[in-house]
């Protein structure tokens, strides 16, 4: 039986061969599952895999993903190490942003409130500028190896995680798919301080264990505290960050995790509205489909901007087509235009899991 006397372990730190080595196992399967999935009829697999491999070369469509970066690899070729965990995010807060999407508008010291069916959030910005949607890719890669690390604890195969979380900047850089410049290093100290000083405080209605409903009230910053260690030159090395109490207590309590797993092609998706669509449509309709409305996600977005520039946006996210895992469409609604969120997979008369931005219904179906 493994020892649990040590106390908690850093985030990351419990990441052993045998686990890089499933985790390449259950990486190779599924590419392999999917290239046979989008095999044309009478296609071999390597002729599906070379013809896959060309078109993930082109250039994408316009206002969905980025280039990919140069030290960026199909997924095939993946070296497991500690950026190669399967992405997850918390549940809990992807029906609204808690962060800004715009990359221009810093919204230094503003206050973004939403009024939720069963609570509300209030995201307060410090005045160093308030965390955007990139910044938290960094605690997305922290929330991923928390829940990894937590999965092997209760399975008696490591120690019980921390909250503090020290990666390489390298390493950082390549699970978020980033290029690995001297900026992109230098950017992330910026990361952490905007992070650190953006207070998010959410009430919302829980059920407990033994059935009571109960309403919870909570405010952290994203990431509590920060520390960034430099080489002789001045660039940053290694980064470390301690996670939210509460979000790393609805990690590791309970049965199993309250995290949802994210695409890799998610740090590809270059429009702010573009990834929160895609964190919206993963925690409302899972592996099937979901129905918003336009004005309820304009509302979640905390978008500074008019109405119709954004459903303008929003078409445009619909038209290119590219967003992972999911196709997005158009039709109308009672109270306005919907937006249909279908998984890929989903067979397209399946009945939505909620209709015009119905919270208390969104996320029914899913996966984690």
């Amino acid at each position: 039986m493994t020892k649990r006397n040590n106390g908690p372990q850093q985030i990351g730190s419990l990441l052993t061969d045998d686990l890089l080595v499933r985790i390449e196992g259950i990486r190779e399967q599924s590419q392999r599952r999917q290239i046979e999935k989008q095999a044309h009829p009478g296609e071999s697999w390597d002729e599906a895999a070379a013809r896959l491999s060309k078109a993930q070369q082109a250039p994408p469509p316009p206002l969905s993903v980025r280039k990919l970066p140069p030290s960026d690899t199909q997924l095939d070729f993946f070296v497991p190490t500690l950026y190669d965990i399967g992405t997850k995010d918390s549940r809990g807060i992807m029906d609204v942003a808690v962060f800004r999407l715009s990359k221009k508008d810093r919204r230094a010291g503003d206050v973004i409130h939403y009024a939720l069916p069963d609570g509300h959030v209030i995201v307060s910005a410090g005045a160093a500028g308030m965390a955007s949607v990139w910044d938290y890719d960094l605690v997305l890669m922290a929330v991923s190896h928390l829940t990894e690390a937590t999965n092997r604890y209760r399975d008696g195969k490591g120690e019980k995680p921390g909250r503090v979380f020290r990666p390489h900047v390298a390493d950082v850089l390549k699970f978020c798919r980033r290029s690995d410049g001297g900026k992109q290093k230098s950017d992330l100290v910026e990361t952490c301080i905007r992070l650190n000083t953006t207070h998010v405080a959410v009430q919302r209605t829980r059920r407990t264990g033994n059935g009571q409903t109960v309403m919870v009230s909570e405010g952290e910053a994203l990431i509590s505290r920060y520390r960034v260690v430099k080489s002789d030159s001045g660039k940053p090395e290694y980064i470390e960050i301690e996670l939210a109490d509460w979000m790393y207590r609805e990690i590791t309590e309970g049965k199993s995790p309250d995290v949802l797993t994210v695409h890799p092609d998610y740090f590809l998706i270059d429009p702010g509205i573009g990834r929160f669509v895609y964190r919206l449509a993963r925690r409302a309709a899972g592996k099937g489909q979901a129905k918003w409305s336009f004005k309820t996600i304009f509302e979640r977005s905390g978008s500074t901007g008019t109405f119709s520039k954004f459903a303008f946006t929003l078409r445009k996210l619909i038209d290119s087509g590219a967003l992972p895992e999911y196709v997005l469409s158009e039709e109308a609604g009672q109270v306005g235009p919907l937006l249909v969120m279908r998984h890929q997979d989903a067979m397209p008369d399946e009945p939505s899991s909620s209709v015009e931005g119905d919270s208390a219904a969104a996320g029914t179906s899913g996966d984690s």
